[in-house]
């Protein structure tokens, strides 16, 4: 298991709402969050398979963007 984070362009709850369905079919329900509070939307995913290009690929699908964070 891994936790990976990333720079996001998701900006409210609406947006996380959008973003919940193809988040939650990638990492799993209760395996991410978005800190809306951190000028960089930060997503912190916790996986066990998927991997972060696949992460990003999800964030894509919902119609935003997700940058790695080393």
């Amino acid at each position: 298991m891994s936790t990976l984070k990333f720079k996001t362009s998701i900006k409210c709850n609406g947006c996380q709402t959008k973003a919940t369905p193809f988040l939650n079919e990638i990492a799993g329900e209760s395996n991410w969050h978005v800190d809306l509070q951190h000028p960089d939307k930060i997503l912190t995913v916790t996986v066990t398979e998927a991997t972060e290009a696949q992460v990003i690929e999800a964030v894509k699908q919902a119609g935003y963007n997700a940058t790695p964070i080393r």
